[in-house]
């Protein structure tokens, strides 16, 4: 009876232990499974978050390029503005050179025959004027004339050349001086004392003080003067060298001309 019921529980035992195999071994797979999955699941994680970590750090490179170019186009922008305000301010001032140009043709037609004729007018003076200092007086002119010909000269100085020339013709009528020359005397050519008493009175003296002349307008000659002005005569030089006081001098003038 015994031997019987061992039998039967051993019978039944059996499955049950293989029931028990059979259940830790699927719980085992489905441990594995669930391991493997957990596994595939955070490297897909971190496979996920470097993509995200990358498409960040692009958008921020991106983000930073787009503001690097928003700035640029503004600078841009301002230097067009004040560039298109310089190009029209450059427009109005070559229109206004170009009107300056235009003007000054214009007033070279008129001014260049005025200094011509200025200088015709200064020779002719020149020539039937008291006869001092007439190698450096035509030397001036000439001078002007050379240099109205002459493209590096502008009108305006060319002007004030011919002013300034006219000046020193003034200036000469209300000055005295004294320089010395070479003139013929008697035939001989002599180093002669010159006086200049304005335009009023021109004398030569030799310098041993025996010979003097006086320039007589009228007839447009020389004329001998008596020794009796040989003392006025180099006390005039000694004025005009500013080597003595100014003083009266007697020196005969000619009479003034008639209307």
């Amino acid at each position: 009876m015994a031997h019987k019921l061992s039998q039967k529980v051993t019978r039944y035992c059996l499955p049950a232990v293989l029931g028990l195999s059979l259940t830790q071994a699927s719980f085992g797979d489905a441990v594995k499974k669930s391991v493997d999955v957990q596994t595939t699941t955070v490297a897909q994680n971190k496979t996920s978050q470097k993509n995200i970590d990358g498409m960040a750090d692009k958008t921020s490179r991106l983000l930073d390029e787009y503001r690097l170019v928003v700035s640029e186009t503004e600078s841009l922008r301002t230097y067009n503005d004040q560039l298109e305000k310089l190009i029209k301010s450059q427009n109005e001032e070559v229109g206004s050179i170009q009107k300056q140009i235009d003007s000054i043709e214009v007033t070279n037609k008129e001014v260049v025959p005025l200094m011509i004729k200025m200088i015709d007018g200064l020779e002719q003076f020149v020539e039937l004027d008291v006869p001092f200092l007439m190698e450096e007086r035509k030397n001036r002119i000439q001078t002007l004339r050379e240099m109205m010909d002459r493209a590096d000269v502008s009108t305006s100085e060319k002007y004030r050349r011919v002013l300034e020339a006219y000046q020193v013709e003034n200036e000469y009528g209300r000055s005295i001086e004294a320089y010395s020359a070479t003139v013929d005397v008697d035939g001989e050519k002599k180093t002669v004392d010159f006086l200049r008493i304005g335009r009023v009175v021109l004398i030569y003296q030799t310098l041993d003080g025996k010979t003097a002349m006086i320039w007589n307008k009228t007839n447009r000659k020389w004329e001998e003067l008596g020794s009796q002005y040989a003392s006025s005569i180099k006390q005039g030089l000694k004025i005009a060298k500013k080597q003595s006081a100014p003083d009266l001098l007697t020196l005969p003038v000619p009479a003034p001309e008639a209307n």
